[in-house]
């Protein structure tokens, strides 16, 4: 079993191996009404040339519906003509033909993960290399400081633009083995297997880098795509690429990008700068992409009666059922009512929060904009919200070029002096700052213990994306804590203000290695990256490894709930039984001057007795 392709025969040709892998993957990847569809879709937009029918890139876009506003489409068809050459990558760019578009829809819309293992980590690589381009000097310049390699820069026949080996910076993908993949291989193979059988003349990869403007341009597309369906038209998202929002899109994608480069200082991001952003800050960046190639698996006009195909013996091809999905809700409620969210934001939090507890899921506890900004009204809205919230805090960065006075000056006096300088980063671009933190316990007060759990997140969104993952060995996660614990206000990632205290005048603030602090009043906040440290209730950035502190005005916070129409629910009870609690305490007349009577009018209310103290619970 297994050997028909062993012995004493040829072994197979690149062709072969290619189309048998391309019938594994029809046969074992797709329902029978996905390859007809797909075998549909490519005959109505197949183009033919010496009796071979292939794909364009202006038909693939226009398939596709790519914005034009995005000038992403040569970005894309670099991407389907890499990964078009599976397995062999030496031969990219690949002529998009039916074997090589079943490889790009198998893969992008994962579903390869059925065939092949470790499909994760390998799909990551994967892309990578189909959007990296090759920059010769850098990779004659590399074997120099090595000590001279005699490895060539490129093979001959690779056509420039395209990178095909290993990344740069990575040495765990060194080809170890060079054999040609064979037909035995194929029951088990990966695409790590598949890039180290590649080609034994494959050529460095020092100096692959992915060009910035490109991932750009991807990240934006990658932004409209993360709350698509699978049956979503991108056409019906033209309002996001014009005008002000276009911008907005622009400026979101530069805050996800400097998570990969400082596109002041390199032209281009490596693999080790890849996959060090993507391993903490982007588990879903790429989700968006498998949504919109399984358009070649759906038409929407399909006439199923009019066509027979080899799907079925003498009978017509399957159907897909049929039915009218109902309206669906919008993707963020009271979006207008926001200073801070917005779609942009929306989607760049599900890259690093799954999308299915985000999309038409959020809803607006607290805005400081419209509910004032103080703890008494933070509490009143949230805390009686039993699903996991998500704090989002803007603000204008303060440079501590002058002497602080007033409100600032007193926050100033309350936090340790400045140990580390601002982060580089901002240099050059906007003082604005975007953090927050996803919580998925209910708020509560805590002046001598934390809340939160192993399960939340620290972030920061703009001007840089950055996540920061809690820590099992310290659970000093959030503390929510008012007047009269020493230096009321909201921490994260702080030991409790009130912790190991002797006096109520405790003169300054714990500042955690990695952790974000607001006043009480909502003024003023700092955060602070001790990238040194390895005690805090975070781990240090994967991104940025240097020391940084940034202190703020804050401009906007506000808190939304992830949850559905039964934890509102839940919340508009509890809002219900206080207003009804507070209410009973106002009609009742004591003061009478009469002890007994006023206790009796209490327990009659049932304020007090069977163990109530009268406070509310």
């Amino acid at each position: 079993m297994g050997q028909a392709h062993s012995g004493h025969g040829p072994p197979p040709t690149r062709q072969q191996v290619c189309q048998d892998l391309a019938e594994r993957f029809s046969r074992k990847c797709f329902q029978n009404i996905d390859l007809y569809t797909f075998k549909a879709n490519f005959r109505a937009l197949a183009d033919q040339q010496s009796e071979v029918s292939y794909l364009k890139e202006d038909t693939i876009a226009r398939f596709l519906e790519l914005p034009d506003a995005l000038a992403v489409s040569s970005v894309i068809f670099q991407m389907v003509s890499y990964i078009g050459a599976f397995p062999y990558f030496d031969e990219a760019p690949a002529v998009l033909g039916f074997e090589q578009m079943i490889m790009v829809v198998t893969i992008l819309t994962q579903r390869h993960k059925k065939v092949l293992s470790r499909a994760a980590a390998s799909r990551h690589k994967l892309l990578f290399k189909s959007l990296a381009v090759y920059d010769r000097k850098l990779s004659e310049i590399e074997p120099a400081t090595q000590g001279g390699s005699s490895r060539k820069p490129a093979a001959e026949n690779h056509t420039p633009g395209f990178v095909i080996d290993e990344a740069g910076d990575s040495t765990d993908d060194d080809a170890s083995n060079d054999d040609e993949l064979d037909f035995d291989a194929l029951d088990s193979v990966c695409i790590d297997d598949a890039f180290k059988k590649a080609d034994r003349h494959s050529a460095s990869t020092h100096g692959a880098m992915i060009p910035a403007d490109n991932f750009r341009k991807l990240i934006m597309l990658l932004l409209l795509l993360a709350p698509m369906s699978g049956l979503e038209s991108l056409s019906s998202h033209t309002d996001r690429v014009v005008d002000e929002e276009l911008k907005s899109l622009r400026s979101t994608a530069d805050d996800i990008l400097a998570a990969f480069i400082n596109v002041e200082k390199s032209p281009g991001i490596t693999f080790h700068h890849f996959s060090n952003a993507m391993s903490v800050n982007f588990p879903h960046l790429f989700s968006g992409l498998s949504p919109l190639f399984e358009h070649f698996l759906f038409i929407k006009d399909l006439d199923m009666s009019k066509r027979k195909d080899s799907v079925g013996e003498g009978a017509g091809p399957p159907t897909r059922p049929v039915f009218e999905e109902p309206p669906l809700p919008p993707l963020l409620k009271d979006q207008d009512k926001s200073q801070i969210m917005n779609l942009n934001r929306l989607s760049q939090l599900s890259f690093f929060i799954p999308g299915d507890d985000l999309f038409r899921r959020l809803r607006l506890l607290y805005s400081g904009a419209s509910d004032g900004y103080s703890m008494g009204s933070f509490e009143s809205k949230v805390f009686n919200w039993r699903a996991p919230t998500i704090l989002l805090v803007s603000g204008t960065r303060v440079t501590g070029q002058s002497k602080p006075t007033g409100a600032q000056a007193a926050f100033e006096n309350s936090v340790p002096p400045r140990r580390f300088q601002d982060d580089p980063q901002h240099s050059g671009r906007s003082d604005r700052v975007v953090f927050g933190c996803l919580v998925k316990e209910p708020w509560q007060l805590s002046s001598k213990t934390c809340f939160g759990g192993e399960d939340m997140l620290l972030f920061q969104l703009s001007p840089v994306h950055d996540v920061f993952t809690p820590s099992s060995l310290n659970h000093n996660y959030v503390s929510f804590t008012k007047t009269p614990s020493p230096n009321p206000g909201i921490s994260i990632g702080c030991t409790p203000p009130g912790l190991g205290s002797t006096s109520r005048n405790t003169p300054l603030r714990s500042l955690g290695p990695v952790s974000l602090t607001l006043d009480s009043s909502f003024e003023f906040g700092v955060f602070n990256h001790d990238n040194t440290s390895r005690g805090g209730a975070f781990a240090p950035s994967t991104v940025r490894k240097f020391d940084f502190q940034t202190r703020f005005q804050v401009d906007d916070i506000e808190v939304w709930g992830c949850g559905g129409d039964d934890d509102a629910k839940v919340q508009r009870e509890r809002w219900e039984w206080e207003a009804r609690e507070a209410e009973a305490r106002r009609r009742i007349n004591l003061g009478t001057g009469d002890l007994e009577a006023d206790r009796q009018l209490l327990e009659m209310a049932g304020l007090i007795g069977q163990n109530r103290s009268g406070g509310s619970t």
